[in-house]
């Protein structure tokens, strides 16, 4: 059959393009073959748009993610958005990078500009200020924070809620085997920790009716969409906070959340001290440093931002501890007997026999717990595989080059991989993917081993090492001490267990377990 001459014209105009397209086809082909041949664990470096297109694609699980490129790489790779976006990154999990940057030239790596404006909630505040005015918020956070009074305050916070709230909603758990989400759990109990000490008022989170969570809410989306922040170019999360859509949309209404409970909090405080200023002597007095910070708006920054670090520390990191706990139950068996001779002197004191009733749980005093080196290590070892900020990110001031020899330029951002620095078997042997709270314990299992802040990086390094670390260590014991003692846990089936989306390392969809109590509750057979 001949062809119509519109046929003919019509196949003669677009042969042009079907040329094009099969080259351009072609070409893409061509690349993602030989990229993957010479990189085939990297990140999919695209012409134009950069890693952006792979970077989304591996959000799902992007820190694993980064850390088998880290693994394959040396612990350092470079990479850059698209053109234009200002987007170049030096990614890395080497320790000798990791201390020259947080210690040796700190001054040349601040967190930024940019880093304060994607956590704007609380810019100003310690977390995003850099140079002096960061060295003298800590100056007064680190007065705070060694106020024996607050000390005291926090400590007795702790045992109260432990042992008047925590361990009743467990024995009720327990009683009717129902299942319950250990991860919000915490999440309330750590959220009232953190607050009652600032404002002398108890937000009662945690208790038998479990009042909505809209606050906390709030502190996970600001997480949430700081993550999307960091992930693309600046321009495009800022246009869409112009439009006030999506998750820009989701963030500023979790602003006038925190804004409005920081204000209502702090009401009840000056309420309060007006009426027995005693009472809440041992409150933090931020809230006097009106004198130092006139400006209500980075008051309320000041607070949130306390609230923050003391909430998504110890809130994210206990759910993974009875995570890995429930998993290995040896690992419980040789906590419980570090704490057994307390129980056995508590039994004695209280005229009771080794096992006690189930009514008469034991709670650990901080002192009791101090000491106890293997509960520490199965701490740190939770902290070491699931830190609770799984990435730092600085940026470089001028022109420098790093210990492993790469060389940075100003404007650069650097992302520091904690996760993956916890994964890594140049660091942590072959077994770095185990659970095993031995490798912190000297060979006589009697002390724990020193590792530098630079290789574990929980707690941060250098000169802005967490002024809060030892309160954060002594809550946790307190907490891990009574649950694991007085309480059997088992993880429900069939959970897929794994962080979300988030700057911070939360489970995704929380931990659902059942708990039993136990029948022996004194000193360990």
């Amino acid at each position: 059959m001949q062809l119509t001459l519109l046929q003919a014209m019509a196949l003669s105009s677009s042969l042009p393009e079907l040329l094009i397209s099969t080259l351009v086809l072609v070409s893409l082909y061509l690349y993602i073959k030989f990229w993957r041949l010479r990189n085939p664990l990297y990140p999919m470096d695209w012409p134009v748009v950069g890693v952006l297109p792979s970077l989304v694609t591996r959000l799902h699980d992007l820190h694993d993610q980064l850390t088998v490129v880290l693994a394959a790489s040396g612990c350092n790779f470079k990479a850059q958005g698209p053109v234009a976006s200002g987007m170049r990154f030096f990614v890395t999990s080497d320790p000798a990078n990791v201390r020259h940057i947080f210690t040796t030239n700190h001054a040349n790596y601040p967190k930024g500009e940019e880093f304060a404006e994607i956590f704007d909630i609380v810019s100003g505040s310690i977390f995003t200020v850099d140079g002096e005015a960061c060295r003298r918020q800590r100056a007064m956070f680190q007065s705070l924070l060694s106020n024996p009074r607050l000390l005291c305050s926090m400590a007795s916070c702790c045992r109260g809620k432990v042992e008047n709230g925590l361990l009743p909603f467990l024995a009720q758990m327990a009683s009717t085997r129902t299942p319950f989400d250990m991860q919000d759990l915490v999440t309330r109990l750590v959220f009232d920790l953190t607050a009652t000490p600032i404002f002398g008022v108890d937000p009662g989170r945690l208790s038998t009716n479990m009042p909505s969570m809209h606050v906390a809410a709030a502190m996970d989306t600001i997480m949430e969409v700081g993550l999307l922040r960091h992930t693309v170019p600046a321009s495009l999360w800022k246009a869409i906070r112009q439009l006030n859509i999506g998750p820009e949309r989701k963030l500023a209404v979790a602003h006038k959340h925190l804004h409005g409970f920081v204000r209502e909090m702090t009401e009840k405080w000056k309420a309060r001290r007006a009426d027995d200023h005693d009472a809440v002597a041992a409150a933090m007095d931020i809230i006097s440093a009106d004198t130092v910070y006139k400006e209500d708006l980075l008051l309320n920054k000041i607070l949130i931002n306390y609230m923050i670090a003391g909430r998504d520390t110890v809130g994210t990191t206990l759910p993974w501890v009875f995570y890995n706990l429930a998993k290995n139950p040896r690992v419980v068996s040789m906590i419980r007997k570090e704490l057994a001779p307390s129980a056995s002197l508590k039994a004695s004191a209280a005229g009771v026999s080794d096992v006690t009733p189930a009514g008469n749980m034991v709670m650990f005093e901080p002192e009791e717990t101090k000491d106890l080196v293997y509960l520490q290590a199965a701490i740190f070892e939770s902290l070491r595989l699931y830190p609770p900020g799984p990435f730092e990110r600085k940026v470089v001031l001028a022109d420098d080059v790093l210990p492993s020899g790469h060389q940075l330029h100003t404007g650069e951002t650097i992302l520091i991989s904690i996760y993956s620095m916890g994964r890594m078997e140049a660091l942590w042997g072959k077994d770095c993917h185990e659970y095993r709270p031995e490798r912190w314990l000297s060979d006589d299992g009697a002390k724990l081993r020193y590792v530098a802040p630079h290789k574990f990086m929980a707690f941060n390094s250098g000169p802005r090492m967490c002024l809060g670390k030892d309160i954060a260590i002594a809550q946790m014991k307190t907490v891990v001490a009574a649950v694991v003692w007085n309480f059997d846990m088992k993880v429900l089936e069939g959970q897929s267990i794994s962080p979300k989306l988030s700057c911070i390392l939360q489970m995704k969809s929380g931990l659902m377990v059942t708990v039993s109590m136990r029948e022996v509750c004194g000193v360990e057979s």
